[in-house]
């Protein structure tokens, strides 16, 4: 049914559930799970950073090491499964970023998480989901998780 999953994460709880779906989903069809994490451009670009004495101590370095940190949980959780994952690290703004992705590698589906949030912080802030939700060609599970 499909041959690549792509599961996008960022490390925020809202993927908690979208994670464990995409990988039982990958270990039920045989598909390789693909891990994707993107360091968002408009977050250590937005910050100069300029006490920082080295490069490896900036808010682009904190995003990275988390994403990387990210992408071996999702790994190791997948490989216990016995998942074929694959992890990737980009950089830019996230939807542009997935969308690019999923056209360039075959992606069959893509599973998001998405926190359960009030109409008013959707339309003020946007989602990167109901962005890929809407402008990706391929199936999209989005996986709700709940928040207090």
């Amino acid at each position: 049914m499909y041959d690549r999953i792509l599961l996008p994460t960022d490390g925020d709880t809202s993927t908690t559930n979208a994670t464990r779906h995409a990988i039982d989903l990958a270990s039920a069809t045989g598909a390789t799970l693909s891990v994707l994490y993107v360091v968002d451009e408009d977050i250590y670009g937005a910050y100069p950073g300029d006490e920082y004495v080295h490069d490896h101590e900036g808010a682009e370095s904190g995003l990275e090491e988390a994403g990387q940190a990210e992408l071996d949980a999702v790994r190791e959780r997948g490989e216990d499964a016995d998942v074929a994952v694959e992890t990737t690290m980009r950089y830019g703004r996230p939807h542009e970023e997935i969308l690019d992705f999923v056209a360039e590698s075959g992606t069959d589906l893509v599973v998001m998480g998405t926190k359960s949030r009030s109409g008013e912080y959707r339309q003020l802030l946007g989602s990167v989901t109901d962005r890929v939700v809407r402008l990706t060609d391929v199936p999209v599970t989005v996986v709700k998780t709940q928040t207090d």
